[in-house]
């Protein structure tokens, strides 16, 4: 980004606002350290999140289960999952105004890095110069042609982490930015998504760490004493996508590929939805009195749909979790 912004400024040559406004007004605020590390605003986020999540789920989400270690926190081993976990607890200290628990954490790079430990994923997938092929064939389409994607990059950075429109916004309209978000999506649905079966298949050990630890809450809650009300698990954009795309979420009826960018306008499957910053995936576990223990996942904070049945809740029974479990025995 430092040489596009050295390009630019010393040889670009028209007269356009734009171009006169990054020489004269905006200067480089990326730095190469910075990359992969978390944004002081991607710290609200996680603090905000916590305060939210606690407003939603006061009866589990709450001081008593923090005091009494009944909040579980496990982390990825990268930098900024671990500051995103550390933000997060800071939301909890803070909404209660908790000063003796000190923030602690579990790093388990097997569950939240999972696709580094799937051997077939690693063979058939990311080291793999063919798994990626319709991502190729896009970039070098017409439909890509003449864009330069760090620009569009930042752009996007400078809106989402300062809340600004920036003048490098004007090189594109609409239509680029269509083009170059369906080539991310593109990426990211032939490498995490349904682009290969190994992706979905990948997640399978956090499938099953999930519902066993909901299965453990079931049984201690029938018999009176609870170890473990909540567990918040921070990873990445990459271990929650194949995780949704074992769950069958998000699944377009024609593929993405190079050469149906034209058709793909309305598609389900749109990272910048399902995955946007501080994206998260909650499961919680009801006791309902009138039928079995029913589990509705939300994106968001907000309940998930059935794919295949607009605006109805997915909800399964205790029954369904161990069936579903018993099939992807891999």
């Amino acid at each position: 980004m430092q040489r596009l912004y050295d390009l630019v400024r010393n040889e670009a040559m028209n007269t356009d606002k734009w171009l006169n406004d990054i020489k004269t007004k905006w200067e480089i605020w990326y730095t190469d350290d910075m990359d992969g590390k978390l944004v002081e605003k991607g710290l609200d986020d996680h603090r905000h999140l916590a305060v939210r999540l606690a407003t939603l789920f006061p009866s589990l989400i709450s001081e008593e289960n923090l005091r009494a270690h009944r909040i579980r926190f496990i982390t990825s081993s990268k930098h900024r999952c671990v500051d995103s976990i550390v933000a997060f607890q800071e939301g909890l200290l803070n909404l209660w105004k908790v000063t003796e628990v000190g923030p602690s954490h579990k790093i388990n790079d097997e569950l939240m890095r999972f696709f580094d430990n799937c051997q077939k994923f690693v063979e058939d997938v990311e080291n793999n110069q063919t798994a990626l092929e319709e991502v190729h064939l896009f970039k070098a389409s017409a439909e890509m042609k003449n864009l330069v994607e760090a620009t569009f990059f930042l752009c996007s950075y400078e809106f989402a982490i300062k809340s600004l429109n920036s003048p490098w916004c004007n090189l594109f309209d609409e239509t680029d930015a269509q083009v170059l978000e369906y080539k991310n999506d593109l990426k990211q649905y032939w490498k995490r998504g349904y682009g290969h079966d190994i992706n979905r298949k990948s997640s399978c050990t956090l499938f099953h760490d999930l519902f066993n630890r909901l299965d453990q809450a079931a049984h201690e809650i029938r018999f009176g004493h609870v170890s473990e009300a909540v567990t918040i698990q921070v990873g990445h954009a990459e271990t929650l996508l194949p995780l949704l795309a074992l769950m069958g979420f998000f699944r377009d009826e024609t593929a993405l590929t190079a050469d149906n960018f034209d058709v793909q306008h309305g598609r389900t499957f749109r990272t910048s939805r399902i995955v946007p910053y501080a994206a998260n995936l909650l499961f919680v576990l009801y006791d309902c009195s009138e039928g079995p223990a029913a589990v509705p996942p939300q994106r968001d904070t907000s309940e998930l749909p059935r794919y295949k049945a607009p605006g109805s809740t997915l909800r399964y029974g205790q029954r369904d979790l161990q069936r579903a479990a018993a099939r992807l025995q891999f």
